[in-house]
């Protein structure tokens, strides 16, 4: 191979990987906060649901809010995707 043809290749190579880390970027979630959020009200609530005892009565409670923290969550990504 001569080295012209090294050098097109290359530059070929470093020009797709930028490419593909800025899409990788843009694919990324806008309000990473609300996602990281989301993921850990989910473990909180699984967590909560497989306990073995009620937290001195707040359990149910905690479920609830967990569910209605989780909907305003999902709706605020909904909302910011229009």
């Amino acid at each position: 191979m001569n080295m012209t043809r090294r050098t097109t290749l290359a530059a070929a190579a470093s020009l797709t990987g930028l490419v593909l880390a800025a899409s990788g970027a843009e694919a990324q979630e806008r309000h990473p906060e609300i996602a990281n959020a989301i993921r850990a009200l989910e473990n909180a609530r699984n967590y909560l649901q497989h306990a073995a005892h009620d937290f001195g009565g707040h359990r149910v409670a905690a479920l609830k809010d967990c569910d209605a923290a989780l909907a305003q969550l999902r709706e605020a990504q909904r909302f910011d995707r229009h």
